[in-house]
Parts: structure tokens; C-alpha cells; sequence
């Protein structure tokens, strides 16, 4: 079984959408086309040469990667580079490359998220807010019997949130009218006659980068060939969207113990820190990546310390000289994202493509 790389990457983005990325970003497609049937996607976070030899040991059709293959713009592409290299075998064996980068840093259940899940950080907000989502009021207008399947139909596809609940609506009764013309095809009454039919006012609220896939999965539930509904934009602020995460622990631990605690759960063998091992620690930011230039927001919203990879040596003074404890577990640690994304990106598209996660080696620190 196949799914047209289009589709798949069409379920990617909706998770994390090429707009949340920064303006110097490169993401999207890389290499290749997406106007072709995939079976096997391969999830990375790096595209290396060889990621692309497992690729095209395993048959992979697709590889979605976290760092882009082009970042930076190319003048020419010599065969005989490392780059030159992999661009060669991934048209020769008709390999795709997409990239979501800092659109996945800054998206709800990306690599930040995922990095603070696994430090069981709570009451997590982004470190720098770069914009909130605009919100939509919705209002469907459908047969009584019909108001719960779309009333669940509409919760699936996103709408109806409103902070940690979900199937968030509101109904009313209410008399719909309506003369089917020519041409029609009607559920309920005839062509040319007038039709009463007892109805529900549904009402939800939808995030703006939600609304299309929730008209769709309006559409689908409802009966009417022609759907009667209502879409106003909201005041309302809806959910902030980051570079970045803060929060805080359960309970405070020390800077020695949050850093045990880093290790394992980023599996690395061995970090850097600034700050008294001693401290105590609660409130904690991260960012995923090469953060260290958001030091003084972490010290603005209050952290005792802030987790980030590739720090400098004159940005670690400034941490210790602000009282600013810093985790510096490197760079590699966004491979946090891999499986969660294969498990996700799995059961969004079912059993008709197989996603797997990359095995090679891409860190090229190593350690004694």
C-alpha cells in the first residue's frame, strides 16, 4: 500500500505548519517531488550521507528531516562534496527530502514540548511569545438527530478547545427552513416544496490554522448536500504560539540532580552546566537546538535555570554573572523528536505507509 508523499506531508503540517518558521529558515521541500506514491518514510534529524545509504538500504520513498540539507544557498552542486554526494543518491534512487526546522521548534507538541514532557515540566508556556492563534466562532446549523456525530466530528478536527478541555459546544433549538430547487438533490423534502425541519445551532470555537481541516470534517458529517453555517472572528485570544518553553517542577531538585535527570532522559553521556550544583532548582526554560541568545529571557521569566545546547564562552560568563544556572546537554538532543513524530505521523496515516526512524549516528561529538 502507498499514500501520495502530498497527503503525508499535507498531515505533517498540520501538526507543524511551515508558517510558524522563521523568516531565515529553510523548510519544506528540499529534494525531490512530492507528486509521487510513497511506502516507507524515514524519520531523521539530520540528513547526512549516511542516513541516505540506510535510506536506500531500507527502500525509503520520503525522509522527513528536523535540520534542513539546505540551509544555506548552494552556487553549484559538485558531485564530489559530502553535499554533492547526497544530492546525487537522492534523485538517482528518487528519494524526497522535507524539512520542518523551527516551525517544529515552535509548534504545540514539537521538539520543545517534547523536551519539557520529558522532564515532567508543568504549567508550560513559551519563553518568547512570536504570535497567538486567531480564533474563529463557528455555527452549524443540523438536524436534531444529527447534532452529536458533528458535534464529535468538529472536536476531532481541532475545534472546540478552550484551555485543558476539549468538546467544547454549545447548542440551542430551533425551526430551519428550506425550498430545494431544481438541480437538488435533497436529504429531507422535495424539490419545489417548502421544508420545516426541527434543527440544533451548534456552536464551537476553531483556531484559524484549524478552520480548513474543520470545515472539512464538518462537511463529511453532515448530511445536507448544501450546509448552513456561520464563521466570525473572535476578540478572544487563542493559544500562544513560541520560541521555547518555561515551567516548573513538581517539586524543587538541585542543579546536580536536574542534571542526572537531563542525562537520562536525553540519553546523553555527559553535559556542561553553569551555577552551584547545590542550588535548588524549580523553574526551568529550554529550548531545543543553539539557544544561548534567549539567556536574558530565560532570566526574565524567572528560571533558575535555562537548558539549551552550543553555548559560548562569554554568553556562559554572562549566565553566571546574572545568577542564571545554565544545562548545556548539546545540540543532538532534538533527536527527542524522532519517535514521537513516528508514532504520531503512524497513526494519522494508518497502515498504508510504514514509517521508521533513522538508526545512524549523526553526532559528531564524542566524549572521554
Amino acid at each position: 500500500m502507498t499514500l501520495q508523499a502530498s497527503l503525508i506531508i499535507k498531515q505533517f503540517e498540520e501538526m507543524s505548519p511551515k508558517h510558524y518558521a522563521f523568516d531565515w529558515d529553510n523548510v519544506g521541500l528540499q529534494v525531490g517531488t512530492l507528486n509521487k506514491p510513497v511506502a516507507k518514510v524515514m524519520i531523521t534529524l539530520d540528513v547526512l550521507e549516511n542516513v541516505v545509504d540506510e535510506a536506500i538500504e531500507k527502500s525509503v520513498d520520503l525522509i522527513i528531516a528536523h535540520h534542513p540539507l539546505l540551509f544555506t544557498s548552494l552556487k553549484q552542486i559538485d558531485l564530489e562534496t559530502p553535499k554533492g554526494r547526497i544530492i546525487k543518491k537522492l534523485i538517482q534512487y528518487d528519494i524526497a527530502v522535507y524539512a520542518a526546522h523551527t516551525n517544529l521548534d515552535v509548534a504545540v507538541g514539537g521538539v520543545n514540548d517534547v523536551m519539557a514532557e520529558l522532564l515532567h515540566i508543568q504549567n508550560v508556556e513559551p519563553l518568547i511569545e512570536t504570535e497567538k492563534d486567531e480564533l474563529i466562532k463557528l455555527v452549524v446549523f443540523v438536524p436534531e438527530d444529527y447534532s452529536e456525530g458533528l458535534r464529535n466530528a468538529l472536536s476531532e478536527a481541532g475545534a472546540g478547545h478552550i484551555g485543558a478541555y476539549s468538546h467544547c459546544t454549545f447548542q440551542s433549538a430551533g425551526q430551519g427552513t428550506f425550498k430545494p430547487l431544481d438541480g437538488t438533490n435533497p436529504f429531507i423534502g422535495k424539490q419545489g416544496a417548502i421544508e420545516r425541519v426541527d434543527e440544533h445551532r451548534v456552536e464551537t470555537i476553531v483556531p484559524k490554522t484549524k478552520l480548513a481541516k474543520t470545515l472539512k470534517a464538518m462537511k463529511k458529517a453532515h448530511p445536507y448536500e448544501e450546509v448552513a453555517y456561520d464563521l466570525y472572528p473572535l476578540v478572544n485570544e487563542g493559544e500562544s504560539i513560541g520560541v521555547g518553553r518555561v515551567g516548573r517542577l513538581s517539586k524543587e531538585i538541585t542543579l546536580r540532580e536536574l542534571c542526572e535527570v537531563v542525562k537520562e532522559q536525553y540519553d546523553v553521556p555527559a553535559l556542561r552546566y553553569v551555577g552551584d550544583p547545590d542550588q535548588t532548582i524549580q523553574t526551568v526554560a529550554l529550548l531545543g537546538g543553539s539557544g544561548e541568545k534567549y539567556i536574558h529571557a530565560a532570566k526574565e521569566k524567572e528560571a533558575d535555570v535555562y537548558i539549551t545546547g552550543d553555548l559560548t564562552f562569554h554568553l556562559a560568563q554572562d549566565a553566571e554573572q546574572m545568577g542564571l544556572a545554565v544545562i548545556d546537554p548539546g545540540h543532538h538532543v532534538e533527536k527527542v523528536i524522532t519517535s514521537k513524530l513516528q508514532r504520531r505521523l503512524q497513526k494519522k496515516c494508518g497502515t498504508d505507509v510504514d514509517f521508521i526512524v533513522s538508526n545512524s549516528q549523526t553526532e559528531p561529538f564524542r566524549f572521554m
